[in-house]
């Protein structure tokens, strides 16, 4: 079975890492999609069990310890290790299985550092916050930047939803971050989940790992006494180009978030338009006093001069297209646009239409791994929160986001 890595051919802007793996992800729905469409067949995972799996793979074997999230009727399973990777195993890869007395736990916080050092290069540290594991081979100051960027990031995610009536859960595993010290290093060990694209993406979330991975912006790792201090990443925001390498990262993480806090849940068929357009939403910086972000809900400077020059164009269906399929996200060539309007339409249905967007979310919290929705499902799912005029609903879209400035 191939690995849940990007295959895709790297276009001039790539697309994100998160894209990429849905797409992959899409393929391997269909392989077992025939054991999973009776949701009876579908089996939760044991808390109360430790499963062992060995498996079979180009590599050799492979052994893992964690539990069963999804067992097909063939056989085949959905896998996550203590460390909080999934793996799809397939019948055929499968070499021993046993399940043992033992209690499933995660790792906690300090037996995740020390797994997460022994895959890293040498010259790892790790820093640790309040719900964070930070491996870094940077300055810690930097570790720490980056865990306080983090930890606000969570607290006002979180807090976001509190008050909008969606509880968010704690997370069930510490949440990771890789931060090289610089780009060379962490283009070598990237390079493998991202081949070519890796040299124009600086830093992404994987589903597969259920991690972050970027390296240290100040740029000057090795070369300067004060890399990574207030001072170096004051001067590295001040940069032109620094309200997009921050974004990049900040959306990354609440990728992260929100695929760990309950809003959605890896490997289950969530729109690309809602993943990615909430990610979009809290991204904005805040590039002032050197903390990188604070605010939530901000307009999207970008993305709304973006969707207005699209909306001169924007053609009829528009709307129905970016909520039926995932198609516009994962093309190159109209990924900006739809980017720009899954910005615009959750701006739009999170502030003016705020009860059915947390109903639509906990439909959307509630999606099974592995089960894919079809087209006219997701459009189903739509109209169930926000009512059967989609048409009326576009008009509606199009006149708010033309009256924001």
């Amino acid at each position: 079975m191939p690995a849940l890595r990007a295959r895709l051919a790297g276009p001039e802007h790539p697309l994100p890492f998160l894209v990429r793996e849905v797409a992959v992800l899409a393929r391997l729905f269909f392989r077992l999609s025939v054991a999973l469409v009776v949701p009876a067949l579908l089996a939760a995972a044991r808390a109360d069990a430790l499963d062992h799996l060995t498996l079979r793979r180009d590599a050799g074997q492979v052994k893992l310890v964690g539990r069963v999230v999804v067992e097909a009727a063939d056989g085949g399973v959905l896998f996550e290790t203590r460390e909080s990777a999934l793996w799809i195993v397939q019948p055929e890869e499968q070499v021993e299985r046993s399940k043992d007395e033992v209690t499933y736990e995660p790792l906690a916080h300090n037996e995740l550092a020390a797994a997460l050092l022994k895959e890293l290069p040498p010259g790892f540290e790790t820093y640790e916050t309040k719900h964070y594991v930070i491996c870094f081979n940077t300055s810690r100051a930097y570790a720490q930047w980056c865990g306080s960027l983090f930890e606000r990031l969570y607290t006002g995610f979180t807090n976001y939803w509190s008050n909008r009536g969606f509880t968010p859960t704690e997370p069930e595993h510490p949440l990771v971050a890789f931060v090289f010290a610089d780009r060379a290093s962490y283009a070598r060990y990237a390079r493998v989940e991202l081949n070519d694209a890796v040299d124009s993406i600086i830093g992404y979330y994987s589903l597969r790992t259920n991690r972050m991975t970027m390296y240290d912006l100040t740029g000057t790792a090795g070369t300067s006494a004060d890399r990574g201090s207030a001072a170096q990443i004051a001067r590295t925001l001040a940069q032109p180009d620094a309200a997009k390498t921050v974004a990049t990262i900040v959306h990354e993480a609440t990728h992260q978030i929100a695929f760990n806090c309950g809003l959605h849940r890896r490997y289950a068929d969530i729109p690309l338009w809602v993943s990615e357009g909430m990610a979009v939403y809290f991204e904005t910086p805040d590039l002032d006093g050197g903390k990188g972000w604070r605010t939530i809900g901000k307009i999207n400077r970008a993305r709304l001069l973006s969707f207005a020059a699209y909306a001169r164009r924007r053609p009829a269906d528009s709307l129905l297209s970016l909520l039926r399929a995932n198609t516009r996200m994962q093309n190159s060539q109209t990924a900006v646009d739809a980017y720009a309007e899954a910005w615009a339409l959750n701006y739009f249905l999170i502030n003016a239409k705020p009860k059915q967007y947390q109903a639509y979310i906990e439909t959307m919290a509630a999606k099974k791994p592995l089960v894919s929705t079809s087209p006219e499902e997701r459009l189903a799912e739509f109209r169930a929160a926000f009512g059967d005029d989609i048409e009326g609903l576009d008009r509606e879209f199009i006149r708010y986001v033309a009256r924001l400035r």
